[in-house]
């Protein structure tokens, strides 16, 4: 399919109306500014979202975020809502990485602490906390222990001494979605997803030390126990390990062949979909359902050993370092959803690839403590750069279905920056900056390099002007562990 050319409809927004003669049954919407425009015209990036609005049922539009960028079948930084009745369930639009997502823990130290024991803190992290492709967690499960991982998420590792009710009542879904079933997970993503709980992985996943740099929105901060500049916080960033990939290759090849089945013709093979309501469809989210708690928990126990790690380096306890979980949010999810179609409000699966929740104040699905404020939206950057802490805002539910951005959003490939950077070159850059990194490989630092991504203040910039989520504080990382 041939990519029309979007035209500009507001600051920052950008149209490709319905074509049906193209199969395109809603308009594509893209948030970003021109120069992030420009990058997503050079790839695939449109032409994806433009695939998206070809799948049957999907309603109001298909959404590109402005970290958009290719992935499989749906861009990354990509939201489509499907009709709970008529529309599709489509695995490419949640990805291989179900529930990467973020958590922020705060802390009471300052950057001035903690430099001067920066060194120590980063080793005894990197060799308390698994990481790298394939790595081992720390804890072995029987067949019967993940399947209450799967099926209880957080309150599984809290319930094993790995953190309190505290930090669940801060996740997304209280970290423990209902409804998943172990049952529709194939042994060999049981097999991959058993030994891996409590890592961190590879690619693009870390675990940073951060300072806050700037406070924007002072009650929100406040809120959100972001105090004062230069207090020291921590963002981890991973998911479902091999158990999410697992579950999504294997519902893929489920999915392509039931398209046979029901009839179903789309434009690119990596888009496979089937009926919200088939037995295929419903399969799929049940596992993917374990996918998301598996990595709610594996998060749990990263920060249980965060704690520890930072409870043997300052010599004090966890509540004596007031080391409180902010938020987690999930990235890579569907889910039903209530949202106003067409001035109707109905049920929606929203497919989220790359995105990030952003729901204003006052929705159910919102912890108390947030609930008068409003969500908060957690943005990494790339590694060396800065991070992001939003507030979800009523535009949100107007533009993107209660959704914004994710992170920065890859630029270029990995195969590209580890032709065109060398480790030595990136550790000096993030070493001028005051950044001190551990990582696995090589190939983990030069992968990752700043180069690679769009600028994150852009990124963010699009969604505070919109109103989608607006800007609390910033964040620099000083120490950072890769995979």
């Amino acid at each position: 399919m041939s990519t029309n050319t979007p035209k500009k409809i507001g600051e920052n927004q950008y149209q490709i109306d319905a074509d049906s003669n193209l199969g395109m049954k809603v308009p594509v919407r893209i948030y970003a500014d021109e120069p992030l425009l420009q990058k997503m015209l050079s790839g695939r990036t449109i032409m994806q979202a433009q695939n998206v609005s070809c799948i049957p049922g999907i309603v109001g539009q298909s959404i590109v975020l402005p970290d958009g960028h290719e992935g499989y079948g749906f861009p990354v930084g990509g939201v489509a809502a499907m009709d709970a009745e008529e529309g599709m369930i489509s695995p490419g639009g949640v990805g291989y990485d179900i529930n990467c997502g973020v958590r922020l823990l705060r802390t009471n130290l300052t950057e001035q602490v903690v430099r001067s024991k920066l060194k120590e803190l980063v080793n005894d992290l990197f060799s308390s906390i698994p990481s790298g492709v394939g790595s081992k967690g720390a804890v072995r499960l029987s067949p019967s222990e993940l399947d209450e991982v799967l099926v209880r998420g957080v309150s599984w590792a809290i319930d094993h001494g790995y953190g309190s009710s505290d930090d669940s009542d801060v996740c997304e879904e209280n970290g423990q979605i209902k409804n998943a079933d172990p049952n529709k997970v194939s042994d060999r993503a049981r097999k991959r997803g058993a030994p891996q709980l409590g890592s961190l992985g590879s690619g693009n996943h870390f675990l940073e030390i951060q300072t806050v740099n700037q406070i924007v929105d002072k009650d929100a901060a406040k809120k959100f126990r972001i105090d004062e500049l230069d207090q020291i916080v921590i963002l981890i960033h991973t998911g479902s390990r091999g158990f999410g990939y697992q579950v999504c290759s294997d519902y893929l090849k489920i999915v392509e062949t039931a398209m046979n089945k029901y009839n179903i013709k789309l434009p690119d093979r990596e888009l496979a979909s089937a009926p919200n309501n088939s037995e295929e469809a419903q399969n799929y989210l049940d596992a993917m359902k374990c996918a998301l708690n598996f990595a709610w928990s594996n998060r749990q126990m990263i920060t249980h050993w965060t704690r520890k790690s930072f409870e043997r380096v300052f010599n004090q306890t966890e509540s004596d370092l007031d080391m409180k979980l902010v938020y987690d949010v999930a990235h890579n999810i569907a889910k039903i959803e209530k949202h106003k179609v067409d001035g109707k409000e109905r049920n929606v699966v929203v497919h989220r690839k790359g995105a990030t929740r952003a729901f204003p104040a006052n929705r159910d699905e919102i912890p108390l403590r947030y609930r008068d404020l409003g969500q908060p939206v957690l943005v990494p950057g790339s590694m060396g750069t800065a991070s992001w802490i939003l507030l979800g805002k009523p535009n949100s539910m107007d533009l993107s279905f209660g959704s914004t951005a994710h992170g920065a959003g890859r630029t270029m490939s990995r195969t590209k920056a580890r032709r065109n950077y060398n480790e030595d070159d990136v550790k000096k850059s993030l070493n001028d900056k005051g950044i001190f990194i551990k990582a696995l490989t090589r190939d983990g630092i030069v992968e990752e390099t700043p180069q690679a991504y769009k600028d994150v203040d852009a990124v963010v910039n699009v969604s505070h002007n919109l109103g989608i989520a607006t800007k609390v504080a910033k964040l620099i990382p000083i120490g950072v562990i890769k995979g």
